[in-house]
């Protein structure tokens, strides 16, 4: 599912949550909603979901100007979780899958599968209360799934799983979105954007700083320095360096040498490594490609405000 935020601005008395912002996530795209705590992703996240409504601007599913039917086609996994702790863990799924507009007979059948795959299902009958942290979110991803939904929105989604557990949920993600369901996931931790997103949003200070595919921020923000592993004396690889280049780093690693070359433009990456195996054997060339945080880092300096601390 395509969907289209325009314009969208949100204020709470004295406090603007949401500025003008516009972007688009893609169909079938794993798309990062990015920024700091307090930059407005969750305040976007309920207006997408039609938990509140913008005070201007349009969400857009597919062609059409959201519609309140339209959230049964998306399953929403808030950062706040929402199970009742005295209830049966499967009578309250089925009970979420039925608000979901599903039967209760395919509930059960569709709940039994996941349950199974999650090895979960001893738990069944057992009270919410007595779920550790992590199978309460397996829980919970369970019924943000079950209706088989067009559009997936996890709100820090990997808040309280171990690695394992990350993991298993990760691969799921992706298993999902190679079925053709659009995945939004909402998170301040960039990490999370590196291996699963393939658009993203950085939002800071309610406001949209940049938008795109992860390639070609990437490639926006290239910063040119290249990585060389070598055999050979650190002088002679200086010997080779002749043209647009900067020696950042040149030291001894173990049997090797390892250095740090910065390229004025690019582009010229062919000619640097011929100028330098005719001086050195090389082990390895490899692009330094920013980290999606450094790249944060420098969009926010870039529009002249302060990043926000996450500590």
């Amino acid at each position: 599912m395509n969907i289209r935020v325009e314009h969208i601005e949100k204020r709470y008395s004295n406090h603007t949550a949401l500025d003008d912002v516009s972007f688009e996530v893609p169909d079938q795209s794993v798309f990062g909603l990015l920024g700091p705590n307090g930059a407005g992703k969750t305040s976007l996240i309920r207006i997408i979901t039609r938990i509140t409504g913008p005070d201007s601007g349009t969400i857009y599913f597919g062609n059409e100007p959201s519609r309140p039917d339209h959230i049964y086609q998306i399953g929403y996994m808030p950062e706040e979780r929402g199970l009742y702790k005295k209830m049966e863990v499967g009578e309250q799924a089925i009970y979420f899958a039925q608000l979901k507009g599903m039967s209760r007979s395919d509930a059960v059948k569709e709940l039994r599968y996941w349950f199974d795959k999650f090895e979960i299902r001893p738990w069944w009958k057992k009270k919410v209360e007595e779920l550790s942290k992590g199978m309460a979110q397996k829980v919970q991803f369970i019924v943000t799934v079950v209706h088989k939904p067009d559009l997936l929105i996890l709100d820090e989604p990997f808040t309280g799983f171990d690695p394992v557990n990350t993991n298993l949920i990760k691969d799921e993600l992706l298993r999902l979105n190679k079925k053709g369901i659009t995945i939004l996931l909402s998170t301040h931790r960039m990490e999370s954007v590196e291996e699963l997103c393939s658009h993203i949003v950085l939002i800071n200070k309610a406001k949209n700083v940049l938008h795109g595919s992860v390639k070609e921020i990437r490639k926006q923000y290239r910063s040119g320095v290249f990585e060389v592993r070598y055999k050979g004396h650190p002088v002679s690889l200086v010997a080779g360096l002749w043209g647009p280049y900067e020696l950042l780093k040149n030291h001894d690693e173990g049997d090797h040498h390892y250095a740090q070359i910065k390229l004025s433009d690019p582009e010229q990456t062919n000619t640097l490594i011929q100028s330098l195996i005719s001086e050195v054997q090389v082990l390895s060339f490899n692009e330094l490609i920013p980290a999606m945080n450094d790249i944060f880092i420098n969009a926010v300096k870039e529009k002249g405000e302060i990043v926000e601390s996450e500590n």
